[in-house]
């Protein structure tokens, strides 16, 4: 008696679970790729997280000093392949879009992108102007030699 009032109550759950993970609030998760932004002396560099997206899947844009990258993430499984059961989907996916406002002085002729084990790298260098350097005084040097 026990054992059929735990397979029933075990068989509602997990109708109950079926009905929640096919209904469409898995279709509107969004995904928010993680990026973390450094400044070296010569250029911008990005590194965007995206774990189980392939690189032609990705797109990189650069218009009017706005960086955009979007592409898609696909699902680990696929709804159409049978009837299937998904016990747990903690993993989002779908399509993501980021775009991050640069400063005015980049190089945007010389952006490069790598892509390597789930990491995107991107490398934005300073325009010429933008970049540090030393600007000798020469009043200062030639009353220095005079001495």
């Amino acid at each position: 008696m026990i054992n059929r009032s735990f397979g029933f109550t075990l068989d509602r759950m997990n109708r109950a679970l079926d009905q929640a993970l096919t209904t469409d609030w898995t279709a509107n998760q969004l995904w928010i790729p993680a990026i973390d932004v450094l400044e070296k002396s010569d250029a911008y560099v990005l590194h965007v997280e995206l774990p189980g997206v392939e690189a032609s899947q990705v797109d990189i844009g650069f218009e009017k000093n706005v960086l955009t990258i979007r592409g898609t993430k696909p699902s680990s499984f696929d709804a159409k392949q049978g009837e299937i059961r998904v016990h747990a989907s903690e993993r989002v996916n779908g399509s993501f879009e980021r775009t991050l406002k640069l400063p005015q002085f980049v190089d945007g002729e010389q952006i490069k992108a790598d892509f390597a084990n789930g990491l995107l790298t991107i490398t934005i260098p300073k325009a010429q102007a933008a970049q540090p350097r030393k600007i000798s005084i020469n009043g200062a040097l030639a009353a220095a030699t005079e001495n």
